[in-house]
This record gives C-alpha cells, sequence and structure tokens, in this order.
C-alpha cells in the first residue's frame, strides 16, 4: 500500500488543508467509485459500558477513515473506494455485542470489523467472526483467550486454526502481559501483601488470576475483593479492608470503565491508599488526566498501566492525533482511541495489498503480513499461517497478536497533573522522572 509510507505527509497535508480553508476538502482529487468500503466498529457508546471509551474508540474509527479517504481511500486494482466505518453500541454487554456482530455482518454488509474494548464482548463474538468468516480486529480488550484460542480449544470449539483459515487478530496487549509488567514493578517496590479489587467480568477475572500468578511466585500475600460495575458506594466494600489486621503494601484496582473512578476516590477519601504505607495502583483510564482529576481529586500519588506508546515516544502521527484529541475533547488522547484508528488503517492497509475487499481469506493473509507504522508504532505479526510454528515456551496467545505493545507503569506526583506530565516509573527503560515511585509524604 503506497499510502504504508506517507502517513507523516498525509498528517501534514490535513493540517495545512484545515489551515487554509476551516475544513478538509482533501479528498478533491481523488476519482472515487461510487461503491464505499464498509468497515464495521463495536464499541460501548451507553451504560453499563464505558461509555468513555466507546466514545473515544468510535472517534478513533472516524478520524482514521478521514485520513485514509484524504489519501484517495483504497485502491482496489485501478479504482479508489472511499472507507466508511460504521460504529454499533455493544453496551459492554457480551449479548449486545452479538447483535453489534451480526448487524454490521447482514444489515450494514460490513468487509471488515473492528474495536470492541471489552473483553466480554470479544470472548462472545470471536467465534462467531470465525463463523461468518469476517477478518476480525480485536482492539483493546485484554483476555488472554481471544488470540489464544486461534492455537487452542476455547469452550469446547474446535480450535479456530483447525478450521482452516482463522479470522481473528488482536493488537491490544493480553492481561499477562500487562500484568507481568505491574506485577514485575510491585515486586520490584518490595510488596509483601496486596488486595486485588477485580470486576466480576471476562476482563476482571482473568486479569487478577494473571496478577496474581505472578505475585505469588513472587512469595507476594494475595487477596481479592470482588465488585460489580455500575457500583457507586464502595463503602461497604472497602470497610472490610479495614477488617484487617493493617492495611495492605498495595491495592491494584482492575475495574474497567467509569466505576474504576469511583472506586479510586472513595478509597483515597476513607485515607485507605494512596499512603506512605499502602501502593495504590489504578487502571489505564487515569492517563486522562481532566476526567480523572473530575472524579479522583484525591487521586494524587496514585499509580496506573498505560498500554500504548506514550508521549514522550509519540512519532509524528500519535502527536498529531493528540492535538486533535485535545481540540475535540479537551483532554490528552487516551490508549483506546489510538488502538481504533490504527485497527482501521490495518484493515485498509491489508485490504490494498489483498486487492480485495470481498475476499476474506486474501485479507486475512495479507493481515498476517503486516509491516506498517501507525500511531503506536509497527505493526506486525509473528505467528499465524504464514509462521504456524510456535517455539516451545511461546505463549498460545501469540497467536494473531501485535507482540510488540508498549505497557508501562506511570504515576501522578502533583494534583491536577496533565498525564502528559506523569511520571513513567516503571520498566526502567522507559523512567521520564528517575525514579520507579513518588511516596507520598516523601
Amino acid at each position: 500500500m503506497p499510502k504504508r509510507l506517507a502517513l507523516s505527509a498525509v498528517v501534514m497535508m490535513l493540517l495545512l488543508t484545515q489551515i487554509l480553508t476551516g475544513a478538509v476538502y482533501a479528498d478533491a482529487h481523488c476519482d472515487f467509485t461510487d461503491e464505499s468500503i464498509r468497515i464495521g466498529g463495536v464499541a460501548p457508546l451507553s451504560a453499563p459500558g464505558s461509555v468513555a471509551g466507546g466514545i473515544g474508540m468510535d472517534w478513533g474509527f472516524q478520524q482514521a477513515a478521514a485520513d485514509i479517504n484524504a489519501a484517495c481511500g483504497i485502491q482496489i486494482g485501478d479504482v479508489h473506494h472511499r472507507v466508511k466505518v460504521i460504529t454499533v453500541d455493544s453496551e459492554g454487554v457480551s449479548e449486545y455485542g452479538q447483535l453489534a456482530l451480526e448487524r454490521l455482518i447482514f444489515q450494514e454488509e460490513a468487509h471488515g470489523i473492528v474495536g470492541f474494548y471489552h473483553s466480554a464482548v470479544g470472548l462472545a463474538t470471536m467465534n462467531m467472526a470465525q463463523r461468518y468468516k469476517v477478518p476480525t480486529i480485536y482492539a483493546h480488550p485484554r483476555n488472554d483467550n481471544i488470540s489464544a484460542a486461534g492455537y487452542i480449544e476455547y469452550e469446547g470449539e474446535p480450535a479456530r486454526r483447525s478450521q482452516g483459515v482463522d479470522y481473528v487478530f488482536r493488537t491490544s496487549p493480553p492481561s499477562s502481559i500487562v500484568g507481568k509488567i505491574v506485577t514485575d514493578w510491585l515486586v520490584e517496590q518490595g510488596v509483601e501483601d496486596i488486595v486485588l479489587i477485580l470486576e466480576n467480568t471476562d476482563y476482571g477475572h482473568p486479569a487478577a488470576a494473571a496478577e496474581r500468578a505472578h505475585l505469588e511466585r513472587a512469595g507476594v500475600q494475595v487477596d481479592q475483593l470482588e465488585v460489580e460495575l455500575g457500583t457507586e458506594d464502595f463503602v461497604p466494600i472497602l470497610t472490610r479492608l479495614y477488617a484487617r489486621p493493617e492495611l495492605p503494601d498495595a491495592i491494584r484496582i482492575l475495574v474497567s470503565g467509569e466505576t474504576s473512578y469511583n472506586l479510586t476516590q472513595q478509597m483515597a477519601e476513607l485515607g485507605i491508599a494512596p499512603t506512605a504505607d499502602t501502593i495504590c495502583v489504578t487502571n489505564h483510564l487515569a492517563f486522562q488526566s481532566e476526567q480523572y482529576w473530575n472524579n479522583v481529586p484525591d487521586g494524587n500519588f496514585c499509580a496506573f498501566d498505560r498500554v500504548g506508546t506514550i508521549p514522550s515516544l509519540y512519532n509524528e502521527l500519535a502527536a498529531d492525533l493528540d492535538a486533535r484529541y485535545q481540540r475535540d475533547f479537551g483532554d490528552i488522547l487516551v490508549s483506546f482511541a489510538m488502538e481504533a484508528y490504527d485497527s482501521v488503517w490495518l484493515m485498509a492497509d491489508a485490504m490494498e495489498r489483498a486487492g480485495s475487499y470481498t475476499d476474506p481469506d486474501a485479507i486475512v493473509a495479507a493481515l498476517e503480513r503486516t509491516d506498517i507504522d501507525l500511531s503506536q508504532g509497527r505493526y506486525y505479526f509473528e505467528y499465524g499461517a504464514h509462521n504456524p510454528a510456535l517455539p516451545e515456551g511461546t505463549p498460545a496467545y501469540m497467536w494473531h497478536q501485535w507482540p510488540a505493545p508498549v505497557v508501562t507503569v506511570m504515576q501522578y506526583f502533583e494534583p491536577g497533573q496533565s498525564g502528559l506530565d506523569a511520571a513513567v516509573i516503571y520498566p526502567e527503560v522507559y523512567q521520564t522522572h528517575g525514579t520507579s515511585y513518588f511516596k507520598p509524604g516523601g
């Protein structure tokens, strides 16, 4: 795809056009056919799903479509096709995600599907994507089985790999990868006793299991508390911590969406964490500093995982997307918007290299041989039909899995601080402030 090597030029063209005309007419020079290529987007746009996540994903979908069309869309033979992304609401609920997928396939006649956000929705739809033979890129769900099931059996169903072509890909890191970064950092801090507070979902349980396994192997005592998404009053749950002889060395929050803000703030208000004795580790939504400080005003010194390239490593495209996101939302760019943006480009790139948007097997073969630089870095898929032998010791989730996402631990150390100024504290190679932890009161 010629446009793969010219993304920065596309970005500059868009910015120049906006400056000169106040609107984007960059595709006026393109001789488009009337037939658009339809890409389906699945995202949680209403409760109980993470609404902020869904809005951010849809924004990423539409930004990508605009940029691709500004570069004359997808070229199949001598014909240029516009890209149209149709986003359907999953509400973060498995059953609604399945309905969304079927609507996109049968009513909207989508040629490929991207997004999903929630692991529960991903798990509920991946065998449908396989059954209906629709190339699908999961951007953001973290349950290991979304990619691992291409190599091993999942819930009694035959492995996707054994059925021939595997139509499911993932660009977000599995929980096992994210969990190992966070737990390695906690072990480095010397924690001996930790409480995991997890949501009762297909994200919360496996994420907690992965982190618990890493911690227990390091000799850390681990306890768990479960919560339901949508809970507003966590005091009855948090008071159970006071029943302990003493508070733990760390509390790790594995709760998604806006619910995590409520939990983190109430934990801070009660003086449980963060304190000089108890580390607070919340989730990636803390990076949205405007929303975080509005909802968690007492959350200074909380650490959080960050999936996706960090600001100090932004390439030209990521920096431009950040500027656009701040213009549209008044907050800094979030990883799930970048994941959504990149997933549309990946699908478009594969279709163009396949020379077809109606041949799913050709699109899958092209996706497997992806090699493109986008907002989060260079994308490729190491293992698939093009390279089917996973070496001994390689986790099954590496099948059709982008192997190079950046995962870090960050921390606020000043009230009201921008996420762009928050410290990257782990891994050491990415540290921005020369420390692995800012201790409250230190």
